[in-house]
């Protein structure tokens, strides 16, 4: 059955469909004649009577095929009945409870709160049973445990030289044996690596500067003469020697 509306409880539906037509100046049976609808059903659409219709999709079809007609968004129009026909209206008030009914419900109150006061009572005794059982089943406190000082794994060790050459420089590293020479152009820059023994050697000790294992030796030698070190580890290294 179609979601009935009776005048006291219309939408607005109606009377939107009823001004419409009446500001395009089209009467009833002319709208009829156009639309194929009846009059009386066209009466019941403008008058909210949906129950008098013949279901809810005739309404919907109905509805659309008009509110198009009078040049009304059809979608919007069968959106506002469905919404009147999806939301039920206001639960009536309840009704007025007599001298016996009132008795009843009181009754019913009164049980209910004795069975809430018996409940809460149970679950207090469960929670102080338990707690006792818990504390004198409790397991015995933890010893501490001895603190460990770990000590810390030795790193690999290296001794890194950096060479900047600022003009042109020949370079002779020899790096835990392994000798090898080296011409640095002016702007060049070479990272000498050797695990236990680095020992270098130039041309001109003033063409570059040095960097060692982190720390600036500026220029370490004298400008256009020869120059030579080496470092170790487990002995201090010896001073630059110009030969």
């Amino acid at each position: 059955m179609a979601g009935g509306s009776s005048h006291d409880t219309l939408i607005g539906l109606g009377p939107a469909l009823r001004k419409a037509r009446e500001r395009r100046g089209v009467t009833l049976d002319a709208a009829s004649r156009d639309t194929k609808l009846r009059v009386d059903q066209l009466r019941a659409l403008e008058g909210e009577e949906f129950d008098s219709l013949l279901g809810d999709v005739y309404v919907r079809g109905s509805l659309r095929t008009y509110a198009a007609y009078l040049g009304l968004d059809p979608e919007k129009v069968v959106g506002a009945y469905a919404r009147h026909v999806e939301d039920p209206g206001p639960p009536p008030p309840p009704a007025k409870l007599g001298r016996v009914e009132r008795a009843i419900a009181a009754t019913r109150i009164r049980d209910n709160q004795r069975v809430m006061v018996l409940l809460a009572a149970l679950v207090l005794l469960v929670a102080v049973v338990f707690g006792l059982v818990s504390r004198r089943h409790s397991a015995p406190e933890a010893a501490p445990l001895p603190s460990v000082t770990l000590q810390p794994e030795p790193s690999d060790r290296s001794i890194d030289a950096i060479v900047e050459a600022l003009r042109d420089v020949v370079i002779v590293a020899d790096a835990d044996g392994v000798r090898a020479r080296y011409e640095l152009l002016a702007g060049e820059t070479r990272t000498f690596t050797a695990r236990s023994t680095l020992a270098l050697e130039a041309d001109d000790g003033g063409a570059f500067r040095l960097t060692v294992n982190g720390v600036e030796q500026g220029f370490p030698g004298t400008p256009g003469a020869p120059w030579s070190d080496e470092w170790s580890f487990g002995s201090e290294s010896p001073a630059a020697t110009g030969t």
